[in-house]
């Protein structure tokens, strides 16, 4: 009986180390076309439910090779490394080759935006689930595949979805938190076209440092015909907040947006920034078309005016080439309430670190927002209030504080509950569609005028 006990305790064992791939890991990831850094920050973690064996396909081009020393770096660091195997096949038909092999169930996509829509369709209608960078879509004429990806998707039972790592952003998550309180808020004020309900401000940056190192960004990013221009790129995120802030876990329809007013403006960079920038030392063909007075001229600013359910809001994107010593992108945000209006702050009297104020209004309730804030420090460990006269100030632990960086891990794990719970929420689903059909109209608009 002991031996016949012995032999099932082993037979157990055996089975257990005999666990398929599949069952262990139930995402197998590919990435497809990096060009862009936000393509190996997803990986910047491990993932219990990730398989560490990734699929790369790519053209050979130095794009795939940045993107696989990112991965190395990561693999390679001293604290918390992480322990991916990049298996990689580049040539000119990698596309046909990962469709061919299918060595993976979702495939994650942040690069080139001009072959991004058509990536996502096709990757849908061959079974693959998709992950991807924002955006999702960049010109009107890319809208309709995306419509057509997202119904693919419903029928063949598939995810998809785009990284909005914003929202993650703990500034961000107290400021809408605190807007879900009546007796902090009141409600969301109507605005105008002057003074809107919800303002979103964003400063982004060329050259920056990236996990420690220079960031080198390829030449085809100063495209906009490749790269999107910041209208239909960057406000991806600040629409997402608007509908995501305000209206928690709604459905935000075509019925419920209007846009009003919409305009872009050039960033001037030299020739010389360019370089340094790309690690190059000339100006690729397509970029021909933006030099000017021997700079370069690239449309990646702009605003978008809009109503969200009768209520105004504004969104704009602005690309400088380099942020002054010690600073960093930044970003800027007003929701009016009855009661009080929530900013969020990042310039030279915040050390630019993002800060939260709160600033009273007609019937604002002091001991409401003390309450409020001892409530939220239950969720939120060591969230404190500070008086400063005029305003307050939501003190915020360095502890919450975890970096744009470290946002892609928590948009993944997010994406991996939806793989989890095999769906999306619809709501999610129906704001991704009308916020790229908000952006692409509002080029569209800004483009004309």
């Amino acid at each position: 009986m002991r031996i016949k006990n012995i032999a099932w305790v082993l037979g157990i064992l055996l089975m257990a180390q005999c666990e398929s791939p599949e069952k262990k890991y139930p995402i197998h990831w590919i990435t497809l076309d990096p060009g862009h850094f936000h393509a190996a920050l997803v990986q910047k973690s491990d993932y219990v439910e990730i398989a560490p064996d990734v699929r790369v396909y790519a053209p050979d081009t130095p794009d795939v090779d940045l993107h696989l020393s990112k991965i190395d770096a990561y693999n390679s660091r001293t604290e918390a490394p992480t322990h991916w195997n990049s298996v990689v096949y580049k040539g000119a038909y990698f596309f046909e080759k990962m469709l061919q092999e299918k060595k993976g169930n979702v495939v994650m996509l942040s690069g080139n935006n001009q072959k991004k829509t058509d990536y996502i369709l096709a990757a849908i209608e061959n079974g693959f689930h998709v992950y991807a960078d924002k955006p999702m879509a960049i010109t009107a004429e890319d809208y309709p595949k995306l419509e057509q990806a997202f119904q693919k998707a419903s029928e063949k039972g598939l995810l998809l979805y785009d990284i909005m790592t914003e929202r993650s952003e703990i500034t961000t998550v107290l400021q809408k938190e605190l807007s879900q309180i009546p007796a902090v808020f009141g409600s969301l004020r109507q605005g105008t076209a002057e003074t809107p309900a919800i303002t979103k401000e964003s400063v982004h940056h060329y050259f920056k440092y990236v996990s420690g190192a220079p960031l080198i960004r390829p030449a085809w990013f100063f495209d906009t015909d490749q790269q999107g221009e910041g209208i239909a790129d960057v406000t991806t995120h600040l629409v997402d907040l608007t509908f995501w802030e305000c209206f928690p876990e709604t459905a935000i329809n075509d019925a419920d947006l209007q846009l009003d007013a919409a305009e872009r403006w050039p960033t001037v960079i030299s020739k010389e920034a360019f370089y340094k920038v790309t690690g190059t030392n000339s100006i690729p063909d397509y970029l021909q078309k933006n030099v000017l007075e021997d700079s370069l001229h690239i449309f990646a600013n702009g605003s978008i005016h809009y109503r969200i359910k009768g209520h105004h809001a504004k969104v704009s994107v602005r690309w400088d080439y380099e942020a002054p010593a010690g600073t960093g992108d930044t970003h800027f945000s007003v929701m009016r309430g009855t009661k009080a209006a929530l900013s969020i702050e990042q310039g030279a009297a915040q050390n630019y670190i993002p800060s939260l104020y709160v600033e009273p209004s007609e019937g604002f309730d002091a001991e409401a927002l003390a309450q409020a804030i001892a409530q939220l420090e239950k969720t939120y460990p060591g969230v404190a209030l500070e008086n400063e006269g005029k305003r307050y100030q939501i003190s915020i632990p360095k502890a919450l504080r975890e970096g744009h960086e470290a946002h892609f891990a928590g948009v993944t794990k997010r994406f991996i509950s939806f793989f989890k719970a095999t769906q999306i929420p619809d709501w999610e689903i129906t704001n991704m569609l009308s916020k790229y059909r908000l952006t692409t109209n509002a080029l569209i608009l800004a483009q004309e005028k």
